[in-house]
């Protein structure tokens, strides 16, 4: 998962997701909210996908907007969690409980939000740019492989003691940094905060619910950001249609992929994202070199 924080002109948009039309789109939501949140990259998908069954690039615009349909999935699968952590939140500041686990959590998600905001700010130009260098498939390729070899490590070396109730400020900073490594194209968000977690001695599962519950801040902000861009931008009735059917698409894709990956968590490593990114990265870079991605 890659963030968009910044904006360019309006018109500067990449609004090649409206030629697609619906039906790829809607494809392309699935993607989109599957890769979105499992720990293997949805750029390097987003990528590989289109450039194989010979569509277009939907252009950065979409990808960015997509990120309102992980928010929802995200909001809809975690609302008992997120309802009870602010409410305890809300308890313990009124009693003066500055100690409290929930409160403790809750600036914790809050904070490690911002290495990614000032990361942001100082890369969007160069994210931001046309043709970005940070863009290529190749940089692409070696960040999925970089971070399937730092997974692996974390398999290794976590020692998998901690839970969710265990989780402290000092994680969500620690988080919060690897978080701002998802600008780069390929890392993705839910694989280095994963792995994060994973260094940090996190169990699999509480790991990657915190690892959900943290990019809420981020998520919200560049989604809002993209869907006010696009409305500058002036994006006609079919393009919204076409925007809505992948937002909707993406949703249901990327709530299963949530509640897949915790299922899947709670007795299994994460082995099989490090091989799947392995392959991924290696893919992106052979095909790039040969010609047959572009």
């Amino acid at each position: 998962m890659t963030y968009y924080l910044a904006t360019p002109a309006p018109e500067a948009i990449d609004l090649g997701f409206v030629q697609l039309g619906w039906f790829k789109v809607l494809i392309l939501g699935i993607v989109q909210g599957i890769t979105e949140l499992l720990p293997i990259s949805s750029t390097a998908h987003m990528r590989i996908v289109p450039s194989l069954l010979g569509w277009p690039d939907p252009g950065s615009a979409f990808s960015a907007a997509m990120q309102m349909a992980s928010l929802g999935a995200v909001l809809s699968y975690f609302w008992k969690d997120i309802k009870s952590l602010v409410g305890g939140t809300v308890r313990s500041i009124a009693d003066g409980n500055y100690q409290s686990r929930d409160l403790q959590l809750t600036l914790g998600l809050i904070i490690g939000t911002l290495p990614l905001g000032i990361l942001g700010l100082l890369l969007k130009k160069t994210l931001n740019a046309p043709n970005s260098p940070l863009r290529g498939l190749v940089v692409i390729g070696v960040a999925s492989i970089v971070m399937s070899l730092l997974l692996a490590l974390a398999e290794f070396q976590g020692t998998r003691e901690r839970g969710f109730g265990k989780l402290t400020l000092k994680d969500g900073l620690l988080v919060g940094v690897a978080q701002a490594l998802a600008l780069i194209p390929g890392v993705s968000r839910s694989g280095s905060t994963l792995t994060a977690g994973l260094f940090l001695g996190m169990e699999r599962e509480p790991a990657a619910k915190f690892s959900f519950l943290l990019g809420l801040p981020a998520v919200t902000l560049a989604g809002a950001i993209e869907l006010h861009a696009l409305f500058k931008a002036g994006l006609d009735a079919n393009g919204w249609f076409v925007l809505l059917v992948g937002l909707t698409s993406a949703s249901i894709s990327a709530f299963l992929a949530i509640y897949g990956l915790l299922r899947y968590l709670e007795n299994q490593s994460t082995w099989i994202f490090v091989w799947y990114r392995l392959a991924i990265g290696l893919c992106l870079i052979v095909g790039s070199v040969q010609g047959f991605l572009h």
